[in-house]
């Protein structure tokens, strides 16, 4: 049977699109007044042969990037009367050259307040698709419980900042007679075709655990159906490349009355197992193939058992979360920061490393990226 507990605070899906502090904010709507201060204290200093009101112009233009449509109206108008007063002052007003610099300023000033409405408006619909692509994203994943049997759960879902399309990152954790079993999976691409593929491997998921006794036929399952979708998605006339269609999964499975895990791999990164303190990679001996290629590659799933004694963790994660790579291109070092964490509780280890990510790239993730961390209780 399926667990619907309520969801914990801490986990599952948390947006990362966040409006910056205000002291972060700050510099950027101070930029516009500033450079017009400079422009205009450059051209007094000057010699009257010499003038550099007409680079004024750019004072909306930074406003029309940066601030609302009331702010760049302000310094449009500011724009214009300093560069007008600057003209008066150095006596060239009502020159044809003053003429055409005071013209020109009025022609960028109406067309940065276009800009800016535009800018605005995409921002809005920008911040609505996002909001449509959370509320899906949490409709399609059920939220973790905090504790299955003598098993503790914990979750994030990371969107990405970089796009406002819904991604292909699930899981899903199950209480069935075998024993609690996990998914963690990634569909290549991203769109309303990797939610469909996410939703149709998760309703497979969800059906199959429970009525199969091997976790490895769960997995065969799993890739006929993606393959199934596969076939539907070509006979539909789908311009998406093949590749763009399979999923990386991994399937762990916790058999009651036993200190172990069974892991089955499918293409999927390798989770990370938490053992007094150290932190190594779980390697598959045989891994198998990405769901949906099973019929190309002649890897079949094959269950690994390991121990997972009280006290153990492990944890599962899509790329987003060790491809994410900050301003110098440095990858995120998941281990590293599961090693430094690894004597806090499970959800304080979880927002901690949730936290660490978003300091890494700064707030701004490529991909979308999930983790689920699982310890073995007394």
């Amino acid at each position: 049977m399926t667990s619907h507990p309520t969801d914990p605070p801490h986990s599952d899906t948390a947006p990362t699109g966040r409006t910056p502090p205000a002291w972060r904010r700050l510099p950027l709507t101070l930029a516009p007044v500033l450079f017009m201060l400079i422009v205009a204290l450059t051209d007094l200093l000057t010699p009257d042969w010499l003038h550099v009101s007409p680079v004024m112009a750019a004072v909306p233009v930074l406003a029309a990037a940066l601030l609302p449509l009331w702010a760049t109206a302000a310094l449009a108008c500011a724009a214009l009367s300093v560069t007008a007063v600057l003209q008066m002052v150095a006596g060239q007003l009502g020159r044809p050259d003053s003429d055409v610099v005071l013209g020109a300023l009025a022609v960028v000033g109406l067309a940065s307040l276009a800009t800016c409405s535009l800018r605005q408006r995409r921002e809005r619909q920008l911040r609505q698709v996002r909001s449509v692509a959370e509320t899906a994203q949490r409709a399609l994943m059920h939220p973790l419980s905090g504790r299955i049997r003598s098993l503790a759960l914990c979750g994030v879902y990371l969107p990405a900042e970089s796009e406002a399309r819904m991604g292909g990152d699930f899981y899903e954790a199950l209480q069935t007679p075998y024993g609690t079993r996990i998914l963690i999976g990634d569909v290549r691409g991203k769109g309303l075709t990797a939610v469909g593929a996410s939703a149709n491997l998760l309703a497979a998921f969800r059906e199959l655990a429970d009525r199969e006794a091997s976790l490895a036929k769960v997995a065969q399952g799993l890739d006929e159906r993606a393959r199934r979708q596969i076939a539907a998605l070509d006979g539909q006339g789908t311009q998406a490349l093949f590749t763009e269609r399979f999923a990386t999964a991994l399937l762990v499975e916790f058999p009651p009355g036993e200190a172990v895990a069974r892991i089955v791999h499918c293409g999927h990164p390798e989770p990370l197992v938490v053992r007094a303190g150290q932190v190594h990679a779980h390697l598959p001996d045989q891994p198998g193939a990405p769901l949906g290629l099973g019929d190309l590659l002649a890897a079949e799933p094959v269950a690994t058992t390991v121990p997972f004694a009280p006290g153990d963790r492990l944890l599962l994660f899509t790329d987003g979360f060790i491809e994410a790579r900050d301003r110098r291109g440095r990858f995120y070092d998941l281990p590293a920061h599961a090693r430094t964490h690894a004597d806090r509780p499970l959800p304080a280890m979880v927002t901690a490393l949730r936290r660490a990510l978003l300091h890494h790239v700064d707030g701004d993730l490529g991909d979308d990226a999930a983790l689920v961390a699982l310890e073995r209780l007394p």
